[in-house]
């Protein structure tokens, strides 16, 4: 909570409602930006450039079709480790930030250590994966795999209240 009131006392309705309209329009030009949050172009583009000094906003991307770019499959990979070294969790994170078809990689608590998001393309490739990549990864004692079958809802976005 104290983080989030430090964040909300920064930043103010309008930076609130440039970071909503940025991240569902990354292609904005700041003329109509500046328009739909009330502003003239100059202090639009200057609150811009502050919140990406800020780190509010870390980079600008296009969403990509997967099934369009052979990578339709969606797994997600519940990691275990074996606890043998006092480096394996970082040995585990460094070696995973080697492979891009690794989307995603998270810390969790529960019954596994790590979580990761994956895409490639069939189920071919992702047993390849799994014997070349998962299980050679350091640390790893066990994993278990969810297959995706449809997704219902992939956003990148945050849910963040412009008005307040």
């Amino acid at each position: 909570m104290e983080g989030e009131q430090k964040v909300s006392k920064r930043l103010d309705r309008i930076d609130r409602r440039i970071l909503a309209l940025l991240q569902t329009k990354g292609r904005i030009s700041y003329v109509d930006l500046a328009e739909q949050v009330g502003l003239s172009t100059s202090p639009c583009l200057e609150r811009v450039k502050r919140l990406e000094r800020g780190g509010y906003i870390q980079g600008y991307q296009a969403r990509l079709d997967a099934d369009k770019l052979g990578a339709a499959l969606l797994v997600f990979v519940e990691i275990s480790l074996n606890y043998t070294s006092g480096k394996v969790f970082e040995e585990f994170r460094s070696a995973v930030r080697l492979w891009p078809e690794i989307q995603e990689c998270h810390l969790v608590s529960g019954d596994f250590d790590y979580l990761l998001k994956i895409r490639i393309a069939d189920m071919a490739a992702y047993r390849a994966l799994l014997g070349d990549i998962i299980h050679t990864l350091p640390g790893v004692r066990d994993s278990r795999t969810l297959v995706a079958m449809e997704t219902v809802k992939e956003t990148c976005d945050l849910a963040l209240n412009p008005g307040s």
